[in-house]
């Protein structure tokens, strides 16, 4: 029996015995980090310098390429590193460290979802009133929402989670610091609070969930009202990639936490938790710039002219309206 107090480093889930099979993944997932750092630092780069992007929808897009950064860079670069130098050590600092980290990207990110299918809700339903709900005062002040929501959030279950007595070892099953593996650590009769605020949680994302489904909901039947079929072609267009990554990010994620324990082993949990923590960070940028004709001209300009050509707006610091 062992408790928190005398771990000094956990040990996480190897993705391969073999050599050949670690380097293997370690040039996979170096592979796809470094898609996911250039996709979302083309689209941050892009947006900051580009004036005609300085609208709602793309400061929100901002801000996920940022939460998606994060997100990868918490788990993968530990996973590649274990991999190339064949250990499987986390100290307890950085264990907890990642558990805060991943737990702050992933909910903050999910609030930004939200608020960005907020943004489509009024730019397709309240047209008239775009200006007023979401000019860049309001649109500050939702991101630093699902930020400062995020952090409140994972400080909450991160201090939760690590101030239970740990009894039953320090393998933790799965390639990064995952609260729901920590939490199996724990002795048994002490982590009822952390459940308690399990439940809590999940009447917020499911809150969160229902508000998304409604707004979809009044944005087609507001796109099948438009009379002509380029015009409702238009529309839906800017609620596609959303849609996409929406659905990307939640039918992952809920997998992930709803799976029947009779489907559940180390290898499924293993290729999950990589569903769910890298996938959909890898592939955001992808599904935007390959559905938003503006956001892909913008990308090409700034790649063929670089930033003199795109930064022509002497107020390009602030977004319009």
């Amino acid at each position: 029996m062992s408790n928190s107090s005398s771990i000094s480093q956990f040990l996480l889930l190897a993705f391969a015995d073999r050599r050949e099979l670690q380097l293997l993944h370690f040039w996979l997932f170096l592979g796809i980090y470094l898609a996911a750092l250039l996709g979302n630092g083309l689209i941050i780069t892009t947006i900051t310098w580009d004036h005609h992007l300085h609208t709602p929808m793309y400061f929100f897009l901002l801000n996920l390429s940022l939460l998606d950064l994060g997100c990868i860079s918490t788990t993968l670069p530990k996973a590649m590193a274990n991999s190339l130098w064949d250990t499987r050590a986390i100290s307890y600092s950085g264990c907890a460290a990642q558990v805060f980290l991943f737990v702050f990207f992933i909910s903050a990110e999910y609030y930004l979802l939200t608020i960005m299918c907020y943004d489509r809700y009024v730019a397709i339903c309240r047209p008239l009133h775009y200006g007023t709900l979401l000019g860049s005062r309001a649109c500050v002040h939702m991101a630093a929402a699902a930020w400062a929501s995020g952090f409140i959030y994972t400080l909450l279950h991160t201090a939760s989670t690590f101030s239970i007595p740990i009894c039953k070892g320090n393998a933790v099953d799965q390639f990064f610091c995952e609260l729901p593996q920590i939490l199996k650590l724990s002795c048994s009769h002490s982590y009822l609070r952390e459940y308690q605020l399990l439940v809590f949680s999940a009447f917020v994302f499911s809150g969160c969930f229902v508000f998304m489904v409604v707004s979809y909901v009044q944005i087609f039947r507001a796109v099948l009202r438009i009379p002509s079929q380029q015009g409702r072609h238009k529309a839906f267009s800017t609620c596609l990639p959303h849609l996409a990554v929406v659905s990307l990010f939640l039918g992952t994620a809920m997998f992930a936490c709803l799976k029947p324990p009779s489907i559940s082993s180390p290898s499924l949990d293993l290729v999950v938790a990589v569903l769910y923590s890298v996938v959909p960070p890898a592939m955001n940028p992808l599904i935007y710039s390959l559905r938003n004709k503006e956001l892909k001209e913008a990308v090409w300009k700034l790649i063929t002219k670089g930033f003199p050509e795109v930064l022509v707006c002497p107020s390009s610091s602030t977004f319009d309206s």
